[in-house]
């Protein structure tokens, strides 16, 4: 079994051995944002090897002031992270994913809503 992730303030705990069975459930479903920090543009798109100018064209959305990761329509009412290979089941980003995936399932709204999370996600266990 691996190491449980705990972090404090949360009365949860997360088993990240989980996400090789999941589906990618935190990457796919409903319409979301995805944002991206305009200093995280170069990492991500030297990743890719393109040019910022070019990732940001290709990969993300202009919000406002920010910058969010596009979504790709699967059916209506469903949406896939557009770095998210469902027949792979991974992230194709995932080094250098943004801070909203790497903090994921520590997020605040989640702190309210345990319930949701663990419908959502099956590496959601218990605190010891």
């Amino acid at each position: 079994m691996s190491d449980l992730i705990t972090k404090e303030g949360y009365d949860f705990a997360f088993d990240p051995k989980a996400c090789e069975t999941c589906a990618g459930n935190c990457c796919i479903g409903e319409s979301g944002h995805i944002w991206v920090r305009v200093q995280k543009i170069p990492e991500m798109a030297a990743f890719l090897n393109v040019e910022p100018d070019t990732f940001i064209q290709r990969y993300l959305e202009k919000v406002g002031y920010r910058f969010s990761i596009k979504e790709k329509v699967v059916v209506e009412g469903e949406y896939d992270c557009i770095f998210y290979d469902r027949e792979k089941r991974r992230c194709e980003i995932y080094p250098v994913r943004p801070v909203q995936c790497r903090t994921y399932p520590f997020w605040e709204h989640f702190k309210e809503n345990e319930e949701e999370l663990k419908r959502e996600c099956p590496g959601i266990c218990p605190r010891s």
